[in-house]
């Protein structure tokens, strides 16, 4: 049989004789190669060290690090990597554990209940296909890039805009996205931009890809109005940029010269942009919201915004970062919090946004206290144009059983 063919198999059991039997069987299916980890820190360590693994067989109770915590980290770090959940736990623990892996963004092929068998594997592999982005190499995090090699991959326009949908939580319809930038690095793969956007800041040189990030997210969004979709999307804004008067006047001339009319895009500026005592900062965002931009506080709960200084900026849109939105549903204290910034919105006539949202009962919650959009890995995770348009295509004006949990695994944040 060849239903493993040309595949790179992992295998996480913690028991000797079963790791050997799933082993085998993988090599019987024609698998390229096999590697074996008794528990989730031997996995996270054999693929940071290994060519990329393509398929992953993990059970869940394993001594040191177990399947529950393995999946966590094995979604942080956007492996591409298909994976089978093989135990002998209960049905329901399984579907719970495939619900929160994939919340975390993991590519889940499927769920098989012990004794294992070849066949069973093997019905679960018909199903199994290439992930239709580049795989993103497992350590890129401690990958380090030359400032040079950086500002290269955005001149060569390497660098572009993935896009996770925005949900009302009133309506369950999607009302736009928001724009995430990725690097497609020739050698490395799928780049994300804590690896990148620190260094481009220190320098001063962020402005570039500010730009090329608001030229392709702004053309993205003419595009999907074009075809009848009434969508917004919304551009992360640095602080380095908003401190150039000029900023105002570059960014209106692009947006408008892509064909998008500027009240379709948000500008989001973080809690530390919001809070410098910088006139230049100040007549950069008046400037731009009287041209029509909406504008966003990003990452709201991280800083010590003043209500007088949210005064006297007009925002448009304050977005709750996700630290207090994901596991809201169980976090009293957070709830608290929550409760008091949604209405704090409200009452300031913001639109109160939750990014983060990664399960049912946090949507229930955040609904609950009417919060207004929601944005998160429970919806889906971030997709290049392409799968966007795909998924726009079938969820769009649909109902919340067509919009909620549809996940696109396939794809992975500034």
């Amino acid at each position: 049989m060849s239903a493993a063919k040309n595949l790179n198999v992992l295998v996480v059991e913690d028991d000797d004789f079963q790791r050997l039997a799933l082993v085998q069987m993988m090599l019987a299916l024609g698998a390229n190669e096999v590697l074996e980890a008794e528990d989730g820190e031997q996995a996270l360590a054999l693929i940071r060290n290994s060519a990329r693994v393509n398929l992953i067989l993990c059970d869940l109770d394993m001594p040191g690090m177990d399947g529950i915590e393995f999946m966590r980290h094995l979604g942080q770090a956007r492996s591409n990597a298909a994976v089978i959940i093989n135990s002998a736990k209960g049905q329901s623990l399984m579907d719970s554990v495939v619900k929160m892996a994939r919340g975390y963004g993991v590519r889940f092929l499927g769920v098989i209940a012990k004794p294992t068998s070849q066949a069973k594997i093997a019905s679960l592999l018909t199903n199994y296909e290439p992930p239709k982005l580049p795989a993103n190499h497992f350590p890129v995090a401690e990958i380090e890039f030359s400032l040079d090699e950086i500002l290269s991959g955005i001149v060569n326009k390497q660098i572009f805009p993935f896009f996770q949908p925005k949900i009302d939580f009133e309506t369950n319809l999607i009302i736009g996205a928001e724009a995430l930038a990725r690097w497609d690095h020739p050698v490395h793969g799928l780049i994300y931009p804590k690896v990148f956007i620190k260094s481009l800041e220190s320098n001063n040189e962020i402005d570039g890809l500010t730009m090329l990030m608001l030229e392709k997210s702004a053309i993205a969004c003419q595009q999907w109005r074009k075809q009848g979709m009434d969508l917004t999307v919304a551009v992360n804004i640095s602080l380095v940029s908003l401190a150039d008067v000029r900023l105002a006047d570059y960014v209106t001339n692009l947006v408008r010269g892509a064909g998008l009319d500027p009240q379709y895009m948000v500008l989001e500026i973080t809690e530390s942009a919001v809070m410098a005592n910088m006139n230049s900062v100040l007549e950069n965002v008046m400037r731009l919201r009287m041209r029509g931009f909406g504008l966003s506080i990003d990452d709201y709960g991280t800083g010590f915004s003043s209500l007088q200084r949210l005064g006297q900026i007009p925002f448009t849109e304050l977005k709750i970062d996700q630290s207090f939105v994901s596991g809201c549903s169980t976090n009293p204290s957070v709830q608290t919090i929550l409760e008091s910034s949604i209405d704090m919105a409200h009452r300031l006539n913001l639109k109160c946004v939750a990014e983060g949202v990664e399960s049912q009962a946090d949507w229930d919650f955040l609904k609950s206290l009417h919060c207004d959009v929601a944005q998160g890995y429970f919806i889906a995770n971030p997709m290049d144009e392409a799968l966007f348009l795909s998924y726009l295509a079938t969820n769009y004006s649909a109902q919340s059983a067509s919009c909620i949990a549809k996940n696109t695994p396939e794809a992975a944040d500034r």
